[in-house]
């Protein structure tokens, strides 16, 4: 037992998840005596709190990450309540106190498939990943078909918060075009950047003979 303690606490500090599966699993076999009555009442005040608290950034959910984290982590907060006075009624009226283990379990659950998706979403927005409401098909083919513009390369696009993107790119563009034209030319480009969700554009050129 010796020879794996020194791991099994590595792995603790690795996995912080597993201590409170491990606990909920051990009560199982020695489920304490809970008051299910006072159990039911708190659970269903933080019921009521806590999905108020969710309608406030229901309205922005699907706008801004920062929101729809907030929305759901309120929200799961709400099913954790319920799921507590389902466990409270039980224990009140059967005394069978292995359900308030069991129910642990099954929120744990809960919290981790509802929390994948945002956890997903993230991970693409600290990785610099291309933002899903951004079509890189579609601004490949508006800036092509512009007037002047005769080739593109090294085009990056990317989030610098959760609801602005950003991009950078190289342009080529015929030889007849002069300065002005050239700042007209990037000041329309970006004008309907703006539309395909891209606010902040970096834009490089250079002339097709260069």
């Amino acid at each position: 037992k010796l020879r794996f303690e020194q791991r099994w606490r590595r792995g603790r500090c690795k996995f912080p998840l597993l201590p409170p599966g491990e606990s909920r699993v051990l009560r199982f076999r020695n489920p304490e005596p809970l008051q299910g009555g006072t159990m039911a009442w708190v659970a269903g005040i933080g019921i009521v709190i806590n999905a108020v608290s969710a309608l406030l950034f229901f309205k922005n959910k699907n706008d801004e990450l920062n929101a729809k984290s907030a929305y759901l982590h309120l929200l799961t907060d709400a099913l954790v309540s319920a799921g507590v006075v389902v466990a409270g009624v039980i224990i009140y009226y059967t005394h069978i106190y292995w359900i308030d283990p069991l129910m642990s379990l099954v929120i744990m659950a809960v919290v981790l498939v509802s929390t994948w998706g945002l956890l997903r979403e993230s991970l693409q927005l600290s990785m610099d990943a291309v933002p899903k409401n951004v079509d890189v098909e579609k601004v490949k083919e508006m800036i092509l078909k512009t007037d002047g513009v005769t080739g593109l390369d090294h085009i990056h696009i990317w989030a610098i918060s959760t609801t602005k993107n950003a991009m950078t790119a190289h342009l080529t563009l015929e030889n007849n075009l002069e300065i002005t034209q050239i700042k007209q030319l990037k000041k329309h480009l970006k004008h309907e950047l703006e539309h395909l969700n891209i606010e902040h554009a970096t834009l490089e050129t250079e002339h097709a003979n260069n």
